[in-house]
């Protein structure tokens, strides 16, 4: 009896798989077709969101930068090598940086030795002005520069 019952359960379990073969093949072949869909439309959405970033017109009415989105700021590793590389890339010392952040000069040198990094409100201020160009941190600059000199002589 043992060897009828092992041969039907082999025979059952046989034509089981067969028949859930047939039924999943086409579910997985859509789920892959889905996936890729996905895939797609995430890219579509990334350039869409790249694209949007780099228009002309993505600075605030002031003239101010935007400010980096929470998702942006918590992604943001900042290094003193990055730090070091955004100053150079605005062609700006230490001191400048340092008014631009509000924040000392000392605290500046520490970040790009990588003696310490720069946290909170200023890891967000360091992302926000990677996004500027020369042109408008010099006119910050300017304006920072002349709002000191107005409360030196108050």
């Amino acid at each position: 009896m043992g060897k009828i019952e092992s041969t039907l359960k082999t025979e059952i379990s046989r034509l089981a798989r067969k028949e859930l073969r047939t039924a999943v093949g086409s579910l997985s072949k859509r789920v892959g077709e889905l996936k890729q869909k996905i895939s797609q439309l995430s890219k579509i959405v990334a350039n869409m969101n790249k694209a949007a970033t780099l228009e002309p017109g993505s600075r605030t009415a002031k003239g101010q930068p935007q400010p980096a989105s929470n998702a942006e700021i918590k992604a943001a590793r900042i290094t003193g090598r990055v730090v070091r590389n955004i100053r150079k890339k605005l062609d700006i010392t230490q001191d400048k940086l340092a008014l631009l952040l509000d924040v000392s000069p000392g605290a500046v040198a520490f970040w790009e030795q990588g003696r310490a990094r720069p946290r909170g409100a200023n890891k967000a201020a360091i992302v926000a002005l990677r996004k500027l160009g020369r042109r408008d941190v010099k006119r910050f600059l300017a304006e920072k520069g002349a709002a000191a000199k107005s409360r030196k002589t108050k």
